[in-house]
């Protein structure tokens, strides 16, 4: 799990409250680093699933255009971020549970400790930004506006650098001891829970308005291409609104639990309800590395029944079947989902739909 708290719980323990000592005793446990180990496994499988390639069984010989992977551009680095985090959880993890049975120096302890913790917040905050880089991007796509790799990168891996030195150089210099008593411990602890948490709150404020404009784009779009609405212009654009409001659904999940634990800190530390703190805890334990598999769920090609993983196990196969697909030059024209050469479907009705391709976002699919 990511969280400001586990961060201080690195250093030197000298006049902790008992509260704290009693956090403590809870997150070295054995119960807690099996479920972080269990859903970090999750996470793992999740994020590779995620970066694995696809491939299409339709022709090859339509070259796919620069705009055509940038949907699946950004997702592959918003999963290697969950990866590179997830990873760092499971490593912590089974750390704390081999260092029940090793004897480890305090130093080196402390040291393992604030280093795991500041890859996780590291790779935690670029995954929310490389959130808010694929919403920014939809949005780009929808008004038809170029890419900004570049700039995506420095924001999704140089802005969580930033943010992570700063707080984490306040916590812990010089001597690795956030516990001092008075107003010098508060001015070394907030930082860094003001730095952890300021992407993920901007993040669920600007996605959301970011997928509501999108969405109001996308009917402009059907309005201006048919000035009607049939069933199927329908349909995509409640796909397009569902997938938007299940990604916002997902970061929420995953997410809030780590709010309210550091609303509850910072308002009740002499009152906790402490089953209820604990409860919460358990809860991020797994849906913060759960990211990456409930993203490979919604962060799929809506509508796409043409694009498949491609596993070591089934490359052979499907290269096999792409090479099939190719001696008809014509399935990509004249397939089930396709409009016949005059325009019209089998029952002579009119089944060229200009505004459902609209709603074909390239890179992103029916949305």
């Amino acid at each position: 799990m990511a969280d400001p708290t586990l961060q201080t719980f690195c250093c030197i323990q000298t006049n902790m409250t008992r509260p704290g000592a009693d956090a403590l005793v809870r997150f070295r446990s054995g119960p807690y680093n099996a479920v972080c180990i269990l859903f970090s496994v999750f996470g793992i499988l999740g994020a590779i699933y995620q970066i694995l390639p696809r491939e299409s069984y339709q022709s090859t010989i339509r070259k796919p255009s620069t705009s055509s992977v940038r949907g699946r551009y950004i997702i592959v680095w918003l999963a290697t971020a969950d990866l590179l985090a997830s990873s760092a959880v499971l490593v912590r993890s089974v750390s704390w549970v081999i260092g029940k049975t090793v004897v480890m120096s305090p130093t080196l302890d402390t040291y393992f400790c604030a280093v795991s913790s500041a890859w996780i917040q590291y790779f935690y905050t670029a995954t929310c930004l490389w959130t808010l880089v694929y919403a920014i991007d939809v949005f780009k796509v929808v008004h038809e506006d170029r890419g900004m790799p570049k700039i995506y990168h420095i924001i999704a891996w140089g802005l969580p650098a930033v943010l992570c030195i700063i707080g984490l150089t306040i916590l812990y210099y010089p001597d690795i001891n956030c516990h001092a008593s008075g107003s010098s411990a508060f001015a070394r602890i907030l930082p860094n829970y003001f730095f952890t948490y300021l992407p993920i709150v901007i993040v669920m404020i600007v996605n959301p308005l970011l997928y509501w404009r999108t969405s109001i784009k996308a009917e402009d779009m059907v309005v201006s291409v048919s000035g009607r609405f049939t069933h199927n212009e329908r349909q995509h654009l409640r796909s397009l609104k569902l997938k938007f409001f299940c990604i916002n659904l997902v970061f929420y999940i995953c997410w809030l639990p780590n709010l309210v634990n550091a609303f509850l800190l910072w308002t009740l530390w002499d009152d906790l309800p402490r089953s209820f703190v604990l409860f919460d805890w358990y809860l991020m334990a797994v849906v913060n590395p759960l990211q990456a598999l409930l993203n490979a769920l919604v962060y799929r090609k809506w509508g796409d029944t043409k694009t498949y993983v491609v596993f070591p196990w089934t490359k052979h196969h499907l290269q096999k079947t792409k090479s099939l697909n190719d001696l008809g030059e014509t399935n990509y024209i004249l397939d089930s989902d396709s409009p016949s050469p005059n325009g019209r479907d089998s029952n002579g009705n009119n089944s060229f739909d200009e505004s459902t391709k609209s709603l074909t976002f390239p890179g992103y699919g029916t949305l």
